[in-house]
């Protein structure tokens, strides 16, 4: 069985041209979004700030907000509009994690050259209006780092969010 991490031997970890702050959003996918409002919002009391569509990744989502501030960590409750379709955003439920990043061009480059594994689309306008990438949860031949089966949203931080985790 091939890792999913590739030892690079004495790599120095602050060698880094990009720094992760924090958790910007969980996303969490079912055939019926009503059904995961009914928990987080109903239920567990966590506020709907936005909706949002898009065809070409087959999603309709609502976003939901925990906390306030720029430390706030956005809840993704997502469906898809077609569930025979790719990707399929319901599949795993818990589809995904959002990770703030302070230089999202650096970031990307860096892990690249290093042999990540990105899912198609680049660099790209995601839902909340921020650029986002993702981290593809399995390596290839080409390029063996990957997410160890996990979708890992990389998220360009605003100003005032890289203010607030550099306190």
């Amino acid at each position: 069985m091939r890792s999913c991490i590739r030892r690079f031997g004495s790599l120095p970890n602050s060698g880094r041209n990009f720094k992760i702050l924090g958790i910007q959003q969980i996303a969490i996918g079912g055939l019926n979004k009503q059904v995961l409002s009914e928990l987080w919002t109903d239920t567990l009391g966590v506020p709907k700030v936005h909706s949002f569509q898009s065809a070409s990744e087959n999603v309709d989502e609502d976003i939901l907000s925990l906390g306030e501030g720029p430390g706030s960590v956005e809840i993704d409750l997502m469906q898809p509009l077609d569930a025979t379709k790719s990707p399929k955003v319901h599949i795993p439920s818990l589809n995904h994690i959002g990770l703030w990043i302070d230089d999202l061009d650096k970031c990307v480059e860096e892990l690249q050259g290093k042999g990540m594994r990105f899912t198609p689309g680049g660099i790209r306008k995601g839902a909340s209006g921020h650029n986002v990438c993702f981290i593809h949860p399995k390596g290839s031949e080409e390029f063996p780092l990957s997410g160890c089966g996990v979708l890992i949203e990389l998220v360009q931080a605003p100003t005032e969010v890289i203010t607030h985790f550099s306190k």
